[in-house]
């Protein structure tokens, strides 16, 4: 284990801003840090360039790191108000969130238990009204009243800093703390900020500076401990504090990338109410063009992060090739998306193609675990899509005891040419399942590739769903013409 990291400085962010078997092989492993550059590497490799799936397309198009003199003079946007849920059920239309001028990518949801609602997303080719801000920068928008109104986009960063892969949660204990996680530095840099004014103001610090290229951080939060996870040099490691972002310890929580365990992409993360904290993950054994077996583990530690067991969930076959629509190795790949209810079941959602297959059409998953993801329930498959249809980005929240909402994305709109947001829900924990509903149909405002039937193609590695006090649920996912540009983020709750 790293020593606690407690001397780095905030960066003083107050910008004024504010069903359901067996396991199998499991691995026990907790290690101090390695040297940053891995045995085989060369350091002039660079920052993120070895070991991040997108670093042979990312920043290679227009969605890159070039601030864009018309995005940068745009009119800065006002806030937004979305449409209320249908009276009879179901969700509202989707609406528009975030900046109308460059791409907005990736974006994340939070929502606590008073009424708001935090969505963080990175903001390509400049930010408008900000001449100092680069591309990439963070930004967020909220929502004080449910969803119904938001307010304009603003930066959660420093100008000057470029940030990437964004994550928000809010304290399942007090329901008002805010935190969120992104990359700086090149992606070298874990950084994690925490609000306690619902996001106005905060106080952010660097928790792992890995002097090498890191990718995909996952946050999870429950009272004083908070987690991130993150891939650096092909392998798995979870930062973590356990006295709310005072000091942080960083420790390897997988094998180094070798066998099944492979290179590894964090997917998704939770803390149940007993403090065990779970982690998913795919360990891709051909790395740099993803032709061999995903395996999708979940990673669980009852020690807060000193060390590890990883147990195999699935095998999947390699990701569907998504070249011509302009993205990387592991775009389309296996995730497994995680959430724990009140009882302290944890429940796994993850897309995956039958294993011995090359590049074929993935399904989506639904599995649980009683014992705090020590063993996992035969996998079902909720998706009634056509098996020819690609299954991806799997999302989860869970509330209460035994209620689930379950999202995901497929192209099974326009004969197999567009893509839609899907959407199930659970009161049994997973033993019976609402019908889908399309949760991106229709809307206002709509831009060339997005149509009432569906949007062209995923923008961004994840979208979310959270559930709030009330029991609604709220969706932000980010639909693109392509991999690259153009592309923009939409909102929508029941």
């Amino acid at each position: 284990m790293r020593a606690p990291q407690s001397a780095l400085p905030p960066l003083a962010l107050a910008i004024g801003i504010a069903l359901f078997g067996g396991t199998l092989a499991a691995s026990i492993v907790g290690q101090a840090r390695e040297p940053a550059v891995p045995q085989g590497s060369s350091a002039a490799e660079g920052p993120g360039e070895a070991f991040d799936p997108d670093a042979e397309v990312e920043g290679q198009g227009k969605r890159g790191e070039t601030v864009e003199t018309d995005v940068r003079a745009a009119r800065p946007d006002a806030g937004t108000s979305a449409p209320a849920a249908p009276a009879a059920g179901g969700f509202s239309d989707q609406v528009r969130l975030g900046f109308t001028a460059g791409d907005q990518w990736e974006p994340a949801i939070a929502a606590d238990r008073f009424g708001h609602l935090y969505v963080l997303y990175a903001q390509y080719g400049g930010v408008p009204g900000c001449d100092a801000c680069l591309s990439p920068t963070q930004i967020l928008t909220t929502s004080a009243d449910g969803g119904a109104t938001w307010s304009a986009p603003r930066p959660i960063q420093a100008p000057g800093a470029r940030g990437w892969d964004s994550q928000i949660a809010v304290d399942p204990v007090d329901g008002r703390t805010v935190w969120a996680a992104w990359l700086e530095k090149d992606k070298s840099d874990i950084v994690v900020g925490r609000s306690d004014d619902f996001g106005a103001t905060w106080d952010s610090k660097v928790v792992d500076d890995t002097n090498a290229g890191t990718d995909k951080p996952i946050l999870a939060v429950r009272g004083n401990d908070v987690y991130v996870a993150y891939v650096h040099t092909q392998t798995i490691w979870v930062s973590a504090t356990h006295d709310r972002g005072a000091t942080w310890t960083s420790t390897k929580a997988q094998d180094t990338g070798k066998g099944k365990l492979g290179w590894s992409l964090p997917g998704g993360g939770t803390v149940t109410p007993d403090g065990t904290v779970v982690f998913g993950w795919a360990g891709y054994e051909q790395n740099g063009g993803a032709k061999g077996p995903v395996n999708l583990y979940a990673g669980r530690s009852t020690d807060g992060g000193a060390t590890w067991t990883n147990t195999l969930l699935v095998t999947s076959s390699s990701p569907p090739d998504c070249s011509a629509d302009l993205c990387g190795w592991a775009f389309l790949g296996p995730q497994l998306a995680l959430a724990s209810d009140d009882a302290g079941t944890v429940y796994g959602l993850y897309n995956a193609g039958p294993a011995g297959m090359k590049e074929a059409a993935e399904r989506v998953y639904l599995t649980r675990s009683t014992d705090r993801g020590a063993t996992w329930s035969t996998a079902r498959d909720i998706s009634t899509a056509p098996a020819t249809r690609d299954h991806a980005f799997p999302a989860i929240a869970a509330s209460g005891t035994s209620r689930l909402r379950l999202a995901w994305m497929d192209n099974r709109g326009g004969d197999g040419s567009l893509w839609n947001v899907w959407s199930r829900s659970s009161t049994d924990g997973g033993g019976t399942l609402t019908p889908e509903t399309d949760i991106s149909n229709g809307g206002t405002g709509l831009v060339p590739y997005v149509t009432a039937s569906g949007f062209e193609f995923p923008f961004g590695d994840y979208f979310e769903v959270d559930v709030d006090g009330n029991g609604r649920t709220h969706a932000v996912f980010g639909e693109g013409q392509n991999y690259d540009s153009p592309g923009s983020i939409w909102y929508t709750h029941n």
